[in-house]
């Protein structure tokens, strides 16, 4: 049976999957969170070197950083769309031709932010246009992040093309662009909920045990990235997943069609 985008259907459904598939996130966020440390490695590494060297580093640090993105994403989808089926480890690696077109993506968008930066640098003398330009900036990315956010999806589970991916992208978020803004907007509060809660239990330790000050604090935000992570993960494959079920106009439950 159809059902149109509802951001309480959404939540009720990334919750199922979370629940039902906790080990398998956790061992993957952990997983990412080994890569973003190399990643930091890798940068402290290449930053000994020339200005060619670091460019070079960049992009194999954003190479590492889109497959582990990427990989999650394949994960997430297989565990939504399969939730009847057995897959493999090898149906959760993306394709190289894939990591190439979201590595061309992310360079695009790079290049359009570095470029909104030297215009903003260019006119910081006057204060008024400055802040004119910041604002409309602002709604500006914000408006179209929402709408290519799911470009990446895509490309992992059509395997779209850039252009292809930006274009369904602004397809199945057509019309739900406020539903999708409440949606973030429910998301950050989660992630800032939790690490207020988080900062107010390592708070508390630290309190009565100066000595372990620096690994309570480190402890904390590893936790803090434990839980939001592949919170975030499975809210934005979820909701990617019910716009497009919405968007063709079919069954978004497989348990509907058995």
């Amino acid at each position: 049976m159809y059902h149109p985008f509802s951001i309480a259907d959404t939540i009720k459904t990334a919750w199922k999957v979370i629940k039902e598939n906790y080990v398998i996130l956790i061992v993957f966020t952990m997983v990412t969170f080994l890569g973003e440390m190399a990643k930091d490695a890798l940068s402290v590494y290449f930053s000994q070197y020339s200005v060619t060297a670091q460019i070079l580093g960049a992009q194999i640090i954003s190479i590492v950083a889109t497959y582990l993105t990427l990989s999650f994403y394949k994960l997430l989808l297989t565990l939504i769309d399969k939730e009847y089926y057995e897959f493999e480890f090898k149906d959760i690696l993306p394709s190289f031709k894939m990591v190439c077109y979201a590595v061309l993506i992310v360079i695009v968008f790079r290049i359009i932010y570095q470029t909104l930066l030297f215009i903003d640098f260019r006119i910081v003398k006057n204060g008024f246009l400055l802040y004119f330009l910041l604002l409309v900036e602002a709604i500006a990315i914000v408006y179209f992040l929402i709408r290519l956010i799911f470009c990446l999806c895509f490309i992992v589970d059509d395997d779209s093309g850039p252009l292809e991916s930006l274009q369904q992208s602004f397809a199945i978020t057509k019309n739900n662009f406020f539903k999708l803004l409440s949606m973030v907007l429910i998301v950050f509060g989660f992630v800032a909920l939790i690490l207020l809660v988080v900062n107010g239990i390592i708070t508390i330790f630290v309190e009565q045990n100066k000595a372990l000050d620096a690994y309570l604090i480190e402890f904390g935000a590893i936790l803090w990235f434990a839980i939001t992570f592949p919170t975030v993960q499975v809210a934005i494959i979820t909701t990617y997943r019910k716009l497009v079920y919405s968007h063709k106009d079919v069954d978004d439950d497989v348990s509907e069609t058995l």
